[in-house]
């Protein structure tokens, strides 16, 4: 197997994978969605709102708010030596206090320690009126998606085959021509092939060809070379994030094969 990252950024990676089974991509698709552990909001306690929203509502609004994640510094409330009391080894406490007009926004709430400031500091909460206030404090906890969404990390996972386009090479000038009706710089020749720019723009190149009834332009997509796609709400960074994710992987892997030794 062989890996190319083609796009590495703080909430987003794209990387080519050769020699691979789609089952196994899938199962570290399926891994991203459900099973990362990220920090998320799961108590709050509103001592004062005398905003539009009603309690319930801004409860619901904080619970989506992508809050910094550190895994190696956190463990679940349920596994930590307070035995579920909400230590600082597994909550992560904020406070929010603001009145008069204007927005809140998700960088208003401060940590009990700086490390843990919010990074995605421009989500709005709710607008205040006048002298209209709120003041709350929230506790976080780690959590995973399958038993409930806010504490999804990651967005829209997905792969696609990595496509080859070929041509007839006795009708390059109808290639050149059909080249000529795409927007610019979608595709370019190269020996008897069609090499797009950018995979994305692969649905334009083929809506054209189904369009076109073009029968001298072959399309073809390989199984065993995949693009991996994914984006991240920003608690961790994409490349750890594949990293937690491998190591769930690794874990499962190394559980089951002790399960059926036990056969």
């Amino acid at each position: 197997m062989k890996i190319e990252i083609d796009t590495l950024e703080k909430k987003k990676a794209v990387m080519i994978i050769h020699d691979i089974e789609v089952y196994l991509v899938n199962t570290l698709r399926r891994i991203m969605l459900s099973e990362i552990p990220k920090l998320a909001i799961q108590d709050v306690i509103i001592y004062d709102n005398t905003s539009a929203l009603f309690d319930e509502i801004i409860a619901h609004r904080l619970g989506l708010i992508p809050i910094p994640t550190d895994l190696d510094l956190l463990s679940f409330r349920d596994d930590c030596v307070c035995e579920g009391k909400g230590c600082p080894s597994c909550t992560v406490r904020y406070t929010l206090s603001k009145e008069g007009a204007g927005i809140v926004f998700s960088g208003d709430l401060v940590p009990a320690e700086k490390s843990w400031a919010i990074t995605e500091k421009n989500i709005p909460i709710v607008e205040l009126f006048n002298d209209q206030r709120l003041i709350l404090e929230v506790e976080t906890v780690l959590g995973k998606a399958k038993d409930h969404a806010k504490w999804q990390l990651v967005i829209a996972p997905g792969y696609r085959f990595m496509p080859t386009i070929t041509f007839d090479p006795k009708r390059k000038a109808d290639v050149e021509d059909f080249i000529s009706e795409l927007p610019k710089d979608i595709v370019s020749i190269q020996d008897n092939t069609l090499v797009l720019s950018d995979i994305e723009k692969l649905p334009i190149v083929e809506s054209y060809i189904e369009t076109e009834h073009i029968d001298f332009i072959t399309i073809s997509k390989d199984p065993g070379t995949i693009q991996f796609h994914f984006e991240t709400d920003g608690s961790i960074p994409a490349d750890d994030t594949m990293l937690h994710a491998l190591g769930i992987f690794k874990e499962k892997l190394d559980k089951f094969e002790s399960l059926m030794k036990k056969l």
